[in-house]
């Protein structure tokens, strides 16, 4: 008899390493699937699946087994992949600020990227589906959000510059991230 996912989940649970095994051949194709559009790089598609199995496997505990695991590892995956295009767009920022101040000095700027027609437009693309979930996020977050994802402040800068407490900002963020994470999981099934 075929064992089910929930006995699979369990035996997971329960520290059997096989299950674990299991549940990422089962689900890696659909997790590679949700985030390889948001990213250009294959290494950072395999970054962010790693990440999302071991984001699942340690919240696995708390998995509510009358629920599909699949979207549950799909939210986990989409909210991973968010996080990482911040920490790519985080960094870009830095490099710009450093070839910015290096031209600014009056020495030479260095072209760190050159990029294809085609993956400017994928990029663009990209950005494009992105600003436009931010749009629809209430406008408690919506500003929140800019100033984090777009902008690319960090948390005490937007604090200060929207008059928000440090925590608030914090806050707004997550539900943000979380708001943005639905969005885009209906915006892939639909």
């Amino acid at each position: 008899m075929k064992e089910t996912e929930t006995e699979i989940i369990e035996r997971a649970i329960a520290g059997d390493q096989m299950a674990y095994r299991m549940l990422y051949q089962i689900h890696e194709r659909a997790v590679r699937g949700r985030v390889s559009g948001y990213f250009q790089w294959k290494a950072d598609v395999d970054d962010v699946v790693t990440e999302s199995f071991q984001k699942a496997f340690q919240a696995l505990g708390s998995f509510d087994l009358s629920r599909e695991f699949r979207p549950w590892l799909l939210t986990i995956a989409t909210r991973t992949a968010l996080d990482h295009l911040s920490s790519i767009q985080r960094e870009d920022e830095k490099k710009e600020g450093i070839l910015h101040k290096a031209s600014s000095d009056g020495s030479e700027a260095v072209q760190l990227t050159d990029y294809t027609p085609e993956e400017e437009i994928i990029n663009d693309e990209l950005h494009q589906r992105l600003m436009g979930y931010i749009d629809e996020l209430p406008s408690l977050y919506k500003d929140v959000m800019i100033k984090y994802m777009i902008e690319e402040l960090e948390y005490e800068e937007i604090a200060k510059e929207l008059d928000l407490e440090l925590n608030t900002v914090r806050t707004r963020i997550r539900r943000g991230k979380q708001h943005l994470s639905q969005m885009m999981l209906r915006g892939e099934i639909e």
